[in-house]
């Protein structure tokens, strides 16, 4: 039988590979993210190390990628231009397929922290302007990462000492 653990870190190397791939290349392969979200729902739909249930896992991939995909349709409307790649929203929904709905408003909060002060280093570090595009990929992964080992530490250890 494999253990969880075995699963989570194989977990974890494809997402630090997809990182790697995004910070390099500004982009995340198809190839990589569909088997994810694919994988995702299947290892949450048969098993029985699953990390969340088959319904949420089905409605994290859903509500992962809609979300992102429509932020960035309005983004999109106000601007002209996309604000964030669909590679970003496809890791998302990987995310969601494997760690469930109720994990994807931490992943974001967590990603959005970790990518303004990440993403204004990056910019600073390379010398361009905020306007500049910079890879979100990295800040997602570290998030889903962060609740994939740790999946209560927004709402048991910040969420108590913000309230």
């Amino acid at each position: 039988m494999v253990s969880i653990w075995i699963v989570k870190s194989l977990l974890v190397l494809a997402l630090l590979y997809l990182a790697y791939i995004d910070w390099r290349t500004f982009r995340l392969p198809n190839a990589i993210t569909f088997p994810l979200i694919f994988l995702g729902i299947a290892f949450n739909s048969i098993s029985d190390l699953r990390l969340t249930t088959p319904s949420a896992a089905l409605l994290g991939a859903l509500l992962g990628y809609a979300s992102l995909w429509t932020l960035n349709a309005g983004y999109r409307l106000l601007k002209n231009r996309n604000g964030i790649g669909m590679g970003d929203a496809k890791l998302l929904a990987a995310l969601g397929a494997w760690l469930g709905w109720g994990a994807l408003p931490s992943v974001l909060l967590i990603a959005s922290i970790t990518g303004i002060v990440g993403g204004l280093t990056w910019l600073q570090w390379r010398g361009h302007q905020l306007q500049q595009a910079f890879p979100f990929g990295p800040f997602l992964v570290i998030a889903g990462i962060i609740e994939l080992l740790w999946p209560q530490l927004i709402p048991t250890l910040i969420l108590p000492k913000l309230i």
